[in-house]
Order: structure tokens, then sequence, then C-alpha cells
């Protein structure tokens, strides 16, 4: 597999039913859950929308700008089924951003497509608008179909992340030492950053499962992981 379209559908075809992404947080009490299919219709909803609503093309320098967060999953699988390449700074033809920086990348709307996600339950809309040029996720992204194949279709020599290919970044994490195959990997890191990528990326490739902690006490991470069935703890790389 040297591709994120040839690593989704050996997930679907698969196990399309069992968790991949389990999101808590608990300064919010939210929980939220996502299968392998249920993951796979947002990365084809946000994937249409970048590509198809917004026109951003193949080879776009796409910068992801999220905290820890269920959706940031889905905006790293949506940037690798476009044949974008992601980037956390620098140059981007593309911003995806969270509440804290819609101040920051607003200024950006006139120049460059930025869409913002209020990071609701469900991925509902901000409350109270967002300024103008920007495009809210959460009242653009419904009407996007649930199945999305790109054109052309990402290469496997095509960047994913900076300085990294998609053949290489799959091959990193079919070799990576953060799980096991089929494990349920407990984290704090996000997957939106260089040193939590592996977090996404792992359980990816290896029929593994991603359970997503944020803002818990030490003592509520530990029920989390014997509730979820953890069976493995993601490590950032430099210990970030």
């Amino acid at each position: 597999m040297t591709t994120f379209p040839q690593v989704l559908s050996r997930l679907l075809t698969a196990d399309p039913g069992r968790p991949l992404v389990t999101f808590y947080d608990d300064a919010t009490g939210e929980r939220t859950e996502l299968s392998v299919t249920t993951w796979a219709n947002w990365v084809a909803k946000v994937s249409s929308l970048l590509a198809d609503g917004l026109d951003v093309e193949h080879g776009s320098r796409l910068l992801v700008d999220l905290p820890a967060h269920w959706f940031g999953t889905v905006v790293l699988g949506a940037g690798w089924a476009c044949g974008f390449e992601v980037v956390w700074d620098g140059d981007a033809d593309v911003v995806v951003t969270g509440p804290e920086g819609l101040e920051r990348w607003a200024g950006e709307a006139h120049r460059i497509p930025v869409v913002a996600s209020a990071l609701q339950p469900l991925a509902g809309r901000f409350a109270d608008g967002v300024p103008g040029g920007v495009h809210d996720l959460g009242v653009e992204v419904w009407s996007q179909p649930d199945a999305f194949v790109a054109f052309p279709e990402p290469a496997d020599d095509d960047p994913a992340v900076a300085g990294t290919t998609q053949a290489e970044l799959w091959g990193s994490a079919a070799a990576g030492d953060q799980l096991t195959d089929g494990d349920r990997l407990l984290s704090e890191a996000n997957p939106a950053s260089p040193s939590g990528l592996a977090s996404l990326t792992e359980p990816l490739v290896r029929s593994g499962s991603l359970v997503l902690v944020t803002h818990a006490s030490p003592e509520r991470l530990e029920r989390i992981a014997v509730d979820e069935r953890v069976t493995g703890r993601f490590a950032p790389a430099g210990g970030a």
C-alpha cells in the first residue's frame, strides 16, 4: 500500500464496521466514535468540499491548524485522498483551522480558501457565524457526497507531509513501533501534528484503532484505557 486510497480501500474491505477513531474531550464531556465506514464518509465529504467545492488542485499545500480532535484525523485523510501535501507552517494553498485559529486565518481568506470548523459534536456550525470569506465547515460539508475519487488519483511519489511522499509515509507507518497489528492505541498527542502523526498512520495500516483523549486527569485516563480495552500507548517522537 503506497497511497492513501489503497490504505482506505483495504480498511473498508477488511472490517468496515469496527471502531477506528474514538475521541474523548473531558473538558466538554464529548465522546465521539467513528467506525471505519463513518470515518471514510467524513473523509469523502471534506475531500469533496476542498477539491470540488473550493477547487483546490492536486499537489496543493494544505495547512492544518487544529488541536487534538477527531476532526483533525479526517482532515489529514482528506488531504491525502486529494493528493495534497499536508503542512503545519509556511506557504499554503488552503487552510483548515478551528475556533482558535479563526481570527488568525480570516485575514488570508481573500487570498486562499480558509475552512473553519467549530469543532462541535457532529461538526456543527459556528453559533455566531464566521468572518466574511471564511468557509464554515458546519454549513458547507453536509451537502457533500459520502464517496470521493480524486482526479488525478494520488501517486506514490506525491508529497504527503513536508519532506515525505505518500509511499514513504505508509511504508514508515507499516514499519513503525507504536503498536502491533490490531492494537487499540491510547494517545493524548495531536494526530494533526508532526509529533503525533504516527498515532493515526500506524493504526490505519496495521488494522488498529486510535483512542484520542484530551483534558483528562491521570486517573480518568486510566479509567478510559480500561473502558476502551486499550492494548497500546502512544509515545510521541522526542517525548513531546
